[in-house]
């Protein structure tokens, strides 16, 4: 078992979804100068792990790793053991925060996975925010793992928290080999800036802060800021999840504050089903906030938000939260088996 100082230190504290962690370096929604994919590499560790193990008291990083050079200076590194494949894929996306979190993917890796763990911003020479992404960046990603000798065919999973989770629901909508996808607490609707493929474009959901809420803490509740998309000109936000060939998975916390995450699963379930598609697997946590993280870490239940600049709750009561996280984690690792085993 990991040392409490390793948990936090791989957590963060507080680990990195639509808020978080704010780091001082990280710029806000805000800024003006839009930035392209094209000249940045790709960030991404790559894991590789015998079934059953689990080195979340060590950096990944810190063990022996392999870098190779494609197109468009695409970098990814992997940590590799002895054991042989091929392992099931997947890309693991957290959500805004930046950097190259790892702990997730990791301890996954030791459940007998190939898991990338994925970079998009705030790292490196990757792009500074989220104002203008594009998807073409991450379809190198699952195109690098479909082609990997130690992934398992013939497509690959997602796995994708807050902004990470909407990320993930569009590459499933957009892209090719994605066999699986899960989602927890994401976003039906594409969030904090536009979103670019080929001659498409998401344009992101709106918001007014003028809903925001004040707790009698002194912390904001962003619950209601964002608009509704199925209303007006919010409606070019809606991820396109009809056109996705992939099986879904949403986790749910039902006490999420950071957005109405029950309500966004919904509305991707109801989309799916009224396109002939199979009904998505929905998973509701009473009781649970917005960071539904591996089992064992704490219930960070308000933090600075990054792109707000305020410090934001995200709700959850800590038993029903650690409970959650353990089913989660369960519920997680057998719908990837079976849809990529």
């Amino acid at each position: 078992m990991a040392s409490s100082l390793a948990v936090l230190r791989a957590s963060g504290h507080c680990g990195r979804g639509l808020g978080s962690w704010a780091r001082p370096r990280t710029p806000k929604l805000s800024a003006k100068v839009p930035v392209s994919w094209a000249p940045a590499r790709m960030a991404a560790t790559v894991t590789l792990e015998p079934a059953g193990r689990s080195r979340w008291d060590e950096r990944l990083l810190d063990h022996m790793f392999l870098k190779k050079c494609f197109k468009n200076s695409l970098v990814l590194c992997f940590v590799s053991f002895k054991e042989p494949g091929p392992f099931p894929g997947i890309v693991d996306i957290f959500g805004v925060g930046g950097g190259l979190p790892e702990y997730r993917a990791s301890l996954l890796a030791g459940k007998g996975f190939a898991v990338m763990a994925l970079a998009y911003y705030g790292y490196e020479d990757l792009p500074k925010s989220i104002e203008t992404l594009h998807l073409e960046y991450f379809e190198e990603a699952v195109n690098y793992l479909l082609n990997h000798a130690q992934v398992k065919g013939p497509g690959v999973g997602l796995l994708g928290i807050s902004k990470g989770g909407d990320l993930c629901l569009s590459m499933a909508s957009f892209l090719k080999g994605i066999t699986a996808a899960v989602i927890i607490n994401g976003s039906v609707a594409n969030v904090g800036g536009a979103l670019h493929y080929k001659e498409e474009t998401l344009q992101p959901l709106g918001f007014d802060q003028n809903r925001i809420k004040v707790t009698k803490d002194g912390f904001a509740d962003i619950l209601d800021v964002l608009n509704n998309p199925l209303e007006g000109p919010d409606q070019k936000s809606f991820i396109p999840v009809e056109r996705s060939e992939s099986t879904f998975l949403f986790l749910v916390g039902q006490d999420d504050h950071n957005w109405k995450s029950e309500f966004f699963a919904n509305e991707a379930s109801k989309r799916l089903q009224a396109h002939g598609k199979e009904k998505p697997q929905i998973i509701c946590y009473p009781e649970v906030g917005h960071y539904i993280e591996p089992p064992y870490f704490p219930l960070c239940r308000a933090s600075l938000h990054s792109l707000l600049g305020t410090n934001v709750i995200w709700g959850g009561e800590p038993r029903a939260h650690a409970m959650a996280q353990v089913d989660a984690w369960k519920q997680l690792q057998i719908f990837f088996h079976k849809h990529l085993g």
